[in-house]
């Protein structure tokens, strides 16, 4: 029988299912649990020793001479610091030491109850990982706690640290067996022909495989998974993601209906977006998806055949859509004449919020876009830093809020008139107006989306930036025109005016008439 710690039985079946066959157990009570589980194992020996300082160095001799990761398990308190001569060594051995601490809850931390300090970074720079699992109650928080244990013991040749916190009682034993847990497996480089070679063999072979790639570029993904709702027909069993941020919410949640998603990016991050991941592969995400789409020109695959089935349906219908004037229109005006009119793609920065989820509808080049963790600062002063070290034009697509918090980016002599700004301001953060149930409440206009009556006008002034405004469809296209095409050795900036009721009718216009025109399968 095993301990009733579900964060307990999660590591000891995911230490088993990466293969660890090594434990060296110190004594102590909070970690009783955890020895209980080890020597309940069958696959796992367990190997006691009382002093902790001499314990981690009789793991690092195991790791010595069997080449595989060993287990060194303490108590709480100093017990773990007692590890960190041991962990020192192992580290610059590139030896593979899983160190595993029980600790207190966090809410008894430095409050002078016993054996508590603060463990998690107790070890520093000497592991390559240091999480601590929650204490589950739910199924988000279990997902949580086995993607921590995965993203620790994936990693090899280095010391990692796990520390867990067990409340009380602790010593309750009636589980009868160990969860399935899911095992994430780091894969390695992708650009050895047999690693490469296996994951498209994977793809093809799969039922319904999709590949999915983020920033800088997945156009009309939101509109189509809006399109097919719940229909199973289109849920992929297998995802190869390639990386990058997704900006649709409803695209991340439909994804994580999948059976399983294999990751590919440079670091051999465990990044678990569709919370289904079961591979890592380490490798270039552009060599991988290129040879995806050779095998698929060679043998096409129904389902992905299906998907860009849909994808065009959804690209046609968003062409023929017509927007009132609005923010939407000014966007679909200006990727309309980047589209028709350059041979050599203008670099486009698109702001957060509004601005992306415009681009995702009609842009048809990649976009750049600060999605790293979608803060609405500095988005114009990556567009400025980007164009002061090329020599192509830069077009900076931002929303009102973004602008005005980052105007100093035009406090800069080093600007050129490669700079090219395209301010799209509806006197508040529009965004707010499409979050369903945030109407309730009375501090939405002004407090929550800041409303405000400010222009660009004066900034521009002072920083001598040339400046236009349009308020009609028509001062619209001719303003964009004129950002476009104009030669200046200055930055030029058009701000467009919109009404934010305009711009919610015609960004809920667009998804309502996708409404109820289902896809043929």
């Amino acid at each position: 029988m095993y301990s009733n710690k579900e964060n307990v039985n999660i590591l000891t079946a995911l230490l088993v299912a990466h293969g660890v066959r090594h434990a060296v157990v110190c004594p102590g009570s909070r970690n009783a649990p955890i020895v209980h589980n080890l020597n309940e194992c069958p696959d796992i020996e367990c190997h006691p020793v009382t002093d902790e300082r001499s314990a981690g160095f009789y793991a690092l001799g195991m790791a010595q001479a069997t080449g595989q990761r060993v287990v060194v398990c303490v108590t709480s308190g100093t017990a773990l610091l007692n590890l960190a001569p041991a962990v020192a060594e192992a580290y610059y051995q590139h030896r593979s030491l899983i160190v595993v601490s029980a600790d207190r809850p966090q809410q008894w931390i430095d409050q002078q109850d016993g054996q508590t300090l603060p463990q998690t970074d107790a070890l520093g720079r000497f592991v390559r990982r240091a999480v601590s699992l929650p204490e589950p109650h739910d199924d988000e928080e279990r997902w949580y706690c086995n993607r921590l244990v995965n993203e620790a013991l994936m990693l090899s040749h280095a010391p990692v640290h796990i520390n867990i916190p067990i409340s009380e009682p602790l010593f309750g034993f009636s589980v009868a067996s160990l969860p399935t847990e899911r095992v994430i497996t780091l894969k390695p480089s992708a650009i050895e022909p047999h690693t490469l070679s296996h994951v498209c063999r994977r793809f093809m072979q799969a039922h319904r495989p999709m590949l999915i790639s983020g920033q800088p570029w997945n156009p009309h993904l939101d509109e189509a998974v809006y399109r097919v709702q719940d229909d199973d027909n289109y849920v992929p069993d297998f995802v190869l993601y390639t990386g990058g941020s997704i900006v649709s919410k409803r695209v991340k949640h439909f994804l994580r209906k999948a059976r399983e998603t294999w990751v590919v990016n440079e670091t051999g991050e465990a990044t678990d977006t569709f919370m289904n991941l079961t591979h890592v592969v380490q490798g270039d995400p552009e060599v991988v998806a290129d040879q995806v789409g050779f095998f698929l020109e060679q043998q096409p695959h129904p389902f992905v055949e299906q998907w860009r089935a849909l994808i065009a349906e959804v690209a046609a219908y968003a062409e023929a859509y017509e927007p009132v004037f609005s923010q939407m229109a000014a966007v679909k005006y200006l990727e309309q004449r980047l589209s028709s009119e350059y041979v050599s793609p203008i670099a486009c920065h698109y702001a957060n919020s509004q601005s992306i989820r415009l681009a995702n509808i009609y842009s048809r080049q990649p976009m750049w876009c600060n999605r790293g963790v979608n803060g609405i600062e500095g988005s114009l002063s990556t567009a400025a830093g980007f164009s002061c070290v090329t020599d192509e034009p830069v077009c900076c697509v931002i929303g009102d809020l973004s602008f005005f918090y980052d105007q100093n980016a035009l406090w800069n002599r080093c600007l050129r008139g490669n700079l090219r700004i395209l301010l799209l301001n509806n006197g508040r953060g529009g965004i707010f107006n499409l979050l369903p149930g945030l109407e309730q409440s009375a501090a939405r206009d002004a407090l929550v989306a800041a409303e405000h009556h400010t222009t660009a006008e004066g900034i521009c002034r002072q920083n001598a930036i040339d400046y236009r405004h349009a308020a009609t469809m028509a001062d619209m296209q001719q303003g964009i025109d004129w950002l476009l095409h104009t030669d200046s050795d200055r930055p030029l900036l058009l701000e467009v005016t919109t009404d934010a009721a305009d711009d919610e009718q015609a960004y809920r216009g667009y998804y309502q008439g996708l409404k109820g025109q289902k896809p043929l399968h």
